[in-house]
């Protein structure tokens, strides 16, 4: 029975993920009524995207830090802490010279609903559900950049995402090598 809860809550996380970043391949051509009148619909939905998904990348690194059952896991976390205060902060400046308050998503749930299953995790079930959530975050977040890149009109978003997307890059391919590291003690099924 702990086996087959356990496999739930790796797919329900796996969802999530998931259902998370396909708002970003489908993101709207025209902006939502709460979009500031300087933002198209792609930068409005990056600045909302991006404001959250630093500081989850830091809470889930400090769980990590101390929850992960290897060096490698906790390395990881640590890195994912220490590269993303520093992106959080440049984003913030951007945002702030501009006069634009990200709205509250619906993704703000799913963090929290992420968070939470890390918080539950112990031992092998956290270092999982952890490195595959990482592993499906960076994919996502390596195309929400990406989105921004090409799509994107604000200059300075698109800079922003150009100086950053090789920091994710780096990321989703550390976080890869730490499953296949792991083998099937990490695999989700």
């Amino acid at each position: 029975m702990k086996r087959a809860s356990s496999a739930i809550r790796v797919g329900c996380l796996g969802l999530t993920c998931a259902l998370l970043w396909s708002a970003v391949a489908n993101a709207q051509t025209a902006a939502p009524p709460e979009a500031p009148a300087t933002l198209n619909a792609v930068d409005f939905n990056f600045v909302g995207q991006a404001n959250l998904g630093a500081p989850f990348q830091i809470d889930s690194g400090r769980l990590a830090e101390t929850k992960g059952t290897s060096a490698a896991i906790r390395s990881y976390a640590k890195l994912m802490v220490t590269s993303h205060i520093p992106v959080a902060d440049a984003l913030n400046v951007i945002l702030k010279r501009k006069n634009i308050t990200p709205s509250n998503t619906l993704l703000h749930g799913a963090y929290d609903a992420m968070i939470s299953t890390l918080e539950a995790d112990r031992h092998a079930a956290f270092d999982r559900d952890y490195v595959n959530g990482q592993v499906e975050y960076q994919k996502g977040n390596a195309a929400l950049f990406e989105q921004e890149i090409q799509n994107g009109t604000d200059p300075e978003l698109k800079e922003f995402a150009r100086q950053t997307l090789p920091k994710i890059v780096d990321h989703l391919q550390r976080a890869e090598k730490l499953a296949a590291a792991a083998g099937g003690r990490l695999a989700s099924k």
